[in-house]
């Protein structure tokens, strides 16, 4: 039976943490390991959930659950998964999976990851995007949007917050061959769950993206998160979606799929003015970033649709 809201274990497996309230990080932790299990073996890097879930007496993992240097969460997750088969200790229900934010994937962490991918390691990496270094004092990743307010790149009268754009970490995933890979959001939390069950019954590396903001950095109310983080997914401006490999999929160099695809998108300039992080933004640049999502999806329908 497939695992979903309503049927979802009672078990908590991620409790007592000291995150923020309204964290998006935390719940999709909490979610996560309800769907992987007891058995499930988990590996944080330096970053907000282990700075929150690792505070001595208390830890506020059920699993056993490990830190690991900044840059080396995939690589960690090797090892982990390497040594219990090599001592005849991994269950059949045992997922070694690894929870990261978007710095310690996407800047210092990718190297570990791409080995690991490379390698086909029976791992699964979730990264939970909170968009910036939160845990450091909300410094910009590789994944801060166009506009965001950061602490390194401030927003005012003659600059306009990030001048960069949002890293497509999704795609240069898949572009390694991963057996899956998919995107999610912690404002669509059913369509998460599924993807983590769905990535649990994959043999080999997989990778699951999912949006979890911050209101501490992203600047709106603790409780906003889930409304916003169903917002950017309504707006365009994140889609969820999913890769399947070649050895997953049958087809030669794998294929995309859309799993929403609305019909018409909720206004972007909404989303961006109830949030602290983009009130520099001018109509000009919502525009701009308006035109941008349309343009990434008239080439994901054109692609990913078949």
């Amino acid at each position: 039976m497939a695992v979903n809201a309503k049927n979802i274990s009672d078990d908590e497996f991620f409790f007592g943490h000291k995150a923020c309230a309204g964290c998006g990080g935390s719940l999709a932790v909490r979610a996560a390991l309800k769907v992987l299990g007891p058995n499930a073996v988990a590996a944080l890097p330096a970053g907000c959930m282990s700075a929150v879930g690792f505070n001595f007496p208390q830890l506020a993992f059920a699993n056993n659950a490990m830190i690991t240097p900044f840059a080396a969460t995939a690589s960690v997750l090797t090892g982990i998964e390497a040594g219990l088969r090599a001592q005849g200790k991994k269950p059949d229900d045992c997922t070694v999976v690894g929870f990261a934010g978007d710095g310690g994937t996407a800047d210092i962490g990718l190297q570990a990851l791409s080995g690991a991918i490379d390698r086909n390691d029976d791992v699964l990496y979730i990264c939970y995007d909170n968009e910036a270094y939160m845990n450091t004092g909300i410094q910009k990743s590789s994944l801060t949007p166009f506009g965001a307010k950061t602490t390194t790149t401030p927003a005012g009268a003659n600059v306009r917050g990030c001048l960069t754009q949002k890293k497509n970490l999704f795609e240069i995933v898949a572009a390694h061959g991963i057996p899956y890979a998919a995107t999610a959001s912690i404002g669509y939390l059913n369509d998460f769950i599924r993807k983590v069950e769905r990535a649990r019954d994959i043999r080999g590396t997989r990778y699951i993206h999912v949006i979890a903001p911050c209101p501490t950095g992203w600047g709106c109310g603790v409780d906003e998160t889930v409304d916003i983080a169903k917002d950017i997914v309504d707006t365009g401006l994140w889609y969820l979606a999913e890769y399947e490999g070649e050895q997953v999929s049958g087809v030669p160099g794998g294929r995309f799929k859309l799993n929403r695809d609305p019909k018409e998108f909720a206004s972007v300039d909404a989303y961006l003015h109830r949030q602290g992080r983009f009130k520099a933004l001018t109509d000009e640049d919502a525009a701009a970033v308006e035109a941008g999502r349309d343009a990434k999806w008239e080439a994901m329908r054109r692609d990913w649709r078949g």
